[in-house]
């Protein structure tokens, strides 16, 4: 049997990072992430009623809809981290200034991006801190909750 040689491995999702394309001074610790998720989008439905016929209602494709990005790392401080800076504008200054746009890219082995998903006009919705306990050794993480309008998945082979 001869062996196959262009053998398709599926990718792996621990090995990745956020770019703030946008965002002046980020340094780099704003591009590296504990965990990404909300890259989700939905085609919403929409109802058409059929007269005459009242059994049953079509379904049409509607506009699509796209749910939070939510980036969680250890906490920094406004010295350390762009992001941080970024955030606090945001939630105690109130100067919300969203971003035109943010990358997230998954890497191969050798740190080269394989997939990058491009998102437009972010701006910040939550920033949370995780528990202080004295009972625990642990990283206090920080949980960032962006908005965006969409993203575009790249291919970058």
């Amino acid at each position: 049997m001869k062996p196959v040689s262009n053998t398709i491995h599926q990718m792996v999702g621990f090995h990745f990072k956020v770019s703030f394309i946008t965002l002046s001074k980020t340094k780099a610790v704003d591009v590296k992430f504990q965990s990404v998720s909300g890259l989700d989008v939905q085609i919403e439905k929409e109802a058409l009623k059929e007269g005459g016929l009242n059994n049953f209602e079509h379904s049409m494709p509607g506009r699509n809809k796209y749910t939070t990005l939510t980036l969680k790392r250890g906490l920094l401080t406004p010295e350390d981290s762009a992001l941080t800076v970024w955030c606090q504008q945001a939630f105690q200054d109130r100067k919300i200034k969203p971003i035109s746009g943010v990358d997230v890219e998954l890497l191969n082995e050798n740190n080269a991006p394989m997939l990058k998903w491009q998102l437009t006009h972010v701006w910040p919705v939550s920033w949370k801190i995780g528990e202080l306990n004295a009972e625990r050794g642990e990283v206090l993480l920080e949980t960032l909750e962006l908005n965006y309008n969409y993203f575009k998945l790249v291919n970058v082979n």
